[in-house]
């Protein structure tokens, strides 16, 4: 009654080997949302995780029921598009909503509201504008 005793070696291999990938993956951004001290380092590790181990699970869905029905299997996609285009905007959102509680509360180990001087700080072409019109009025 196992379908998968029917799966050719090779594919058999293909998809332990994918599966193992995608576990591993999403293990190493378990460890990483354990090791790594702010809330800020720990939202990257496991939505990394989540994504690329997603990726490499959905290849072996993929792979082994496609050989299992002798015909191309793309329904997986979907849930690989899903987590991808969720994990990003889940990690944006629980970032800023951080951020906003910490601002809020006055935490000191916060990136300031104000931006950093360098480009933001140089004129903006309305000013360059105006300052050849002043030229050119003072040369006439």
């Amino acid at each position: 009654m196992n379908h998968l005793a029917d799966l050719p070696f090779w594919a058999a291999w293909l998809v332990a080997a994918f599966l193992f990938i995608g576990g591993s993956l999403t293990l190493i951004g378990s460890f990483g949302l354990y090791r790594l001290r702010s809330f800020y380092d720990r939202i990257h590790a496991p939505t990394l995780g989540t994504s690329w181990g997603t990726a490499a699970v959905v290849l072996a869905s993929i792979i082994c029921f496609s050989v299992l029905q002798s015909r191309p299997v793309f329904q997986e996609i979907l849930v690989g598009i899903f987590v991808t285009i969720t994990t990003p905007v889940t990690l944006m959102l629980l970032g800023r909503a951080a951020l906003y509680r910490d601002r809020s509360e006055n935490n000191p180990n916060v990136p300031a509201v104000d931006p950093p001087e360098g480009i933001l700080d140089q004129p903006k072409m309305g000013d360059k504008l105006e300052s050849v019109e002043q030229c050119s009025s003072k040369h006439e």
